[in-house]
């Protein structure tokens, strides 16, 4: 964001924090070291403003999200993973969309808020924390009440997940592989799945469980996603195991049966289908028999 050195005294000392994480580029477990905010590039392929490709109340969720209103989301462009399958990948590949201030990511959140949505989604904002954790901060300086969802793929630094501390309310990661060299080959991250379990550890230690009201929609606590490939590519049986013994058996995750051939998957020939119902039915009853709390 231009000149935003000039204006950061008005935060708090965390997301001044955040922004210093950016020269060198030190978010996120890439490491790129680049200074964004001199408007180099590195992995995530976004400078120092979030670009936001699309905003609006979503009924598509977890039901534990969009109750009546639907869940308020801010889909960011650009990602620190590169999953070969995305069946986002004009947005997190290519990243479509609008650079925009944190103001105007402000007014977005009280759009959402005068539409009735039941809570603040952001949509894969592991790279643009800065600017989602100022938005944040000041939505809540304007009274904002809403609670907010990080939705994320799961990649993130545990460093940088202590700093939005009392910022979000909901994580929501993807859990995408237990085994590094999947992790390596469809998504160009080795290290994902140790990332990814003390990320989650984290994010649990923050929130906890999560915590649904009367009318059946989250207002805080930890949500695992986890996408089934085919071919057990994803290592879904180590993730439950990981989720029910070292997080909590109590860990609320939904099982996603939605994967399709997509982007690059063709030139993979393990997950160039779509899952059998054997293959889905398996891990959700694997879920089940660890005790984990599986949304239908």
């Amino acid at each position: 964001m231009k000149n935003m050195g000039r204006n950061l005294s008005r935060y708090s000392e965390k997301v001044r924090r955040l922004w210093e994480g950016m020269n060198p580029c030190e978010l996120c477990p890439r490491m790129c070291k680049v200074n964004r905010r001199a408007g180099e590039i590195g992995f995530c392929g976004t400078g120092d403003m979030a670009i936001v490709s699309s905003v609006g109340p979503h009924f598509g969720e977890e039901s534990v999200l969009v109750g009546k209103g639907g869940s308020g989301t801010i889909f960011l462009a650009g990602c620190n993973l590169g999953c070969v399958f995305c069946q986002n990948y004009d947005i997190s590949h290519f990243r479509h969309g609008q650079a925009r201030t944190m103001e105007q990511i402000v007014e977005f959140m009280f759009d959402l808020n005068g539409h009735g949505c039941g809570n603040i989604n952001f949509v894969t904002p592991t790279h643009v924390v800065p600017a989602v954790a100022g938005a944040i901060e000041l939505a809540r300086q304007r009274g904002l009440e809403l609670p907010i969802v990080y939705n994320c793929g799961g990649y993130e630094l545990v460093e940088t997940l202590r700093l939005l501390e009392g910022y979000v309310d909901i994580y929501m990661p993807d859990m995408k592989f237990s085994d590094s060299a999947v992790a390596k080959e469809l998504a160009d991250a080795a290290d994902y799945p140790e990332v990814a379990f003390a990320a989650v550890k984290e994010m649990h230690r923050q929130v906890g469980d999560l915590k649904v009201g009367a009318n059946g929609v989250a207002s805080r606590g930890l949500l695992v996603r986890h996408l089934v490939l085919p071919n057990k590519q994803a290592g879904s049986f180590k993730i439950m195991d990981f989720l029910a013994e070292e997080i909590s058996p109590s860990t609320t995750i939904n099982v996603m049966e939605q994967y399709r051939p997509c982007f690059k998957a063709s030139s993979h020939p393990k997950i160039n289908r779509r899952c059998t119902a054997e293959e889905i039915a398996k891990v959700r009853e694997y879920a089940v028999s660890k005790g984990l709390n599986v949304l239908n």
